[in-house]
């Protein structure tokens, strides 16, 4: 019985794990231009400003970019409603490990993973707000 259940727990591990991952990489590939605040490339703003563009070249570049930000968000529109279905699931996954994990903490340690639940759900939605994603739907992979 025992057995059982670590083979389970590793397995809804594991399926986390990978939905994260699986998250992560979608997210990266439909926003990406929008992540580099983060030093993991160039940012477009941060690239006009090394560019040192004029007014006017600084219009015509936000106009390209703006360009292909609709493009590539049209490349993915099929994939919507599977990207979201992925989401919902990989929630409902990371909710039963949350429940799981904090069956075997103690009061002390339950109330510290709260914490660090309760931080990462913030940092989240103030990462939505800065990329224009809806904070109510987690996983929505549309831009206004």
């Amino acid at each position: 019985m025992q057995r059982s259940k670590s083979y389970a727990l590793v397995f809804l591990l594991g399926v986390f794990i990978a939905g994260g991952a699986l998250g992560f990489t979608a997210d990266r590939i439909v926003s990406r231009d929008k992540h580099s605040h983060r030093g993991r490339g160039p940012s477009m703003a941060r690239m006009a400003k090394e560019l040192n563009l004029t007014p006017a070249q600084r219009v015509q570049f936000d106009s390209i970019m703006s360009n292909r930000r609709r493009q590539m968000q049209e490349q993915f529109k099929p994939f919507k409603p599977q990207m979201d279905s992925m989401a919902a699931i990989g929630r409902v996954i990371s909710d039963s490990t949350h429940e799981q994990i904090r069956r075997i903490l103690t009061s002390a340690q339950q109330a510290q993973l709260e914490e660090m639940r309760a931080r990462g759900r913030k940092e989240a939605d103030e990462k939505r707000a800065r990329w224009g994603r809806d904070s109510g739907k987690e996983g929505s992979f549309t831009k206004p």
